[in-house]
């Protein structure tokens, strides 16, 4: 019987499903659910389009958070969602692989292979961010030849330096691209008293934000409510006045890299230190970012050349290195189902 693969890039803010060598589907990690009865509305591109815009009955949310399970039911709802439209007019269940990010611990990666397989899926295969995004990146992870991977998604940015198939050491901390948006909220609320939403944020934060004190001073317009009179209202926000709040945000990251590196042995720290370090996800996309690092660490620093679906790329080829990784690859054998 012929088998039917695919790997999903469940993160945070936006879920990638890749199958037949192609991205398929790419929609918001989003839920819309009505209050009164439990029954879920929509999901995906539909359910965002309904954030901050829904009736009181009616609640958009977000299943995961933080790179991981928070809503076990509306993560099953959404993963079948997204499995009926990828496997649409199929009738063998297929094999599903499903990035976690790479410090996730035992509960959340069952919560993770329950909800797969309460969707449909015939065999459900975790495999970790920084595995799944250097496979997407094409790097070749077979080699005594060290590479460091830096993922930065929605809900974590994972980092991890890879040698011959296996992890070498790793880390994940809950800063990114999401962490960013509410820092520019919290920023925007504090200086104009204006309560914008989590949209304009992100959309201020893609138009604007740049960890280079030296870039062109652009400006965005946002709209929120003025909290003083309770009125809409519009306010200018220039790209300087982000930067701190940006680089608040970015040391973090770079602390986590060099965290990992510091535990580097040292051959492979050679190694980094000639192939540079990789960056896939959206976060990477932040202005001035990979000069930044680059400037910081002390060595290369390049985005992937498709790093946003880099991690769902790699989780669908996955399914090539079943028997080839030592670790960063969770088979579901280990977990009951």
């Amino acid at each position: 019987m012929a088998s039917i693969d695919i790997g999903i890039d469940l993160g945070t803010a936006t879920v990638l499903v890749y199958r037949d060598q192609e991205i398929v589907l790419r929609e918001p990690s989003v839920v819309a659910v009505n209050r009164k009865n439990g029954a879920v509305i929509s999901v995906g591109e539909e359910a965002y389009n309904m954030l901050g815009k829904t009736p009181a009955h009616i609640v958009a949310i977000r299943p995961l958070e933080d790179g991981v399970i928070s809503n076990c039911v509306m993560t099953e709802e959404m993963i079948t969602y997204f499995l009926k439209k990828a496997c649409a007019h199929s009738a063998i269940r297929p094999r599903v692989a499903l990035c976690v990010p790479s410090q996730i611990t035992n509960v959340e990666a069952q919560a993770a292979v329950d909800a797969a397989v309460s969707a449909g899926a015939r065999k459900v295969f975790l495999i970790e961010e920084p595995v799944a995004a250097a496979i997407g990146a094409g790097l070749d992870i077979t080699k005594p030849n060290g590479n460091l991977i830096l993922d930065i998604g929605g809900g974590t940015s994972d980092v991890a330096v890879l040698s011959l198939n296996g992890i070498v050491c790793k880390t994940s901390i809950k800063v990114a691209g999401d962490k960013l948006n509410d820092a520019i909220v919290k920023y925007i609320r504090g200086t104009y008293n204006l309560l914008i939403g989590e949209r304009m944020a992100e959309n201020l934060k893609i138009a604007i934000a740049s960890v280079d004190s030296q870039a062109e001073n652009l400006t965005f317009e946002i709209k929120g409510r003025n909290l003083a009179t309770g009125l809409p209202a519009r306010q200018m926000v220039t790209r300087q006045e982000l930067y701190p709040t940006v680089m608040d945000w970015v040391v973090e990251i770079r602390n986590a890299v060099h965290s990992a590196v510091e535990k580097t042995p040292p051959e492979l720290v050679g190694d980094i230190y000639e192939n540079g370090m990789v960056m896939t996800g959206g976060g990477c996309l932040l202005h001035g970012l990979d000069t930044y690092m680059s400037r910081e660490l002390k060595m290369p620093a390049r985005r992937a050349e498709n790093p946003v679906e880099c991690v769902a790329i790699g989780t669908g080829r996955s399914f090539e290195y079943v028997d080839k990784l030592v670790d960063g690859f969770i088979a579901s054998s280990i977990h009951k189902h």
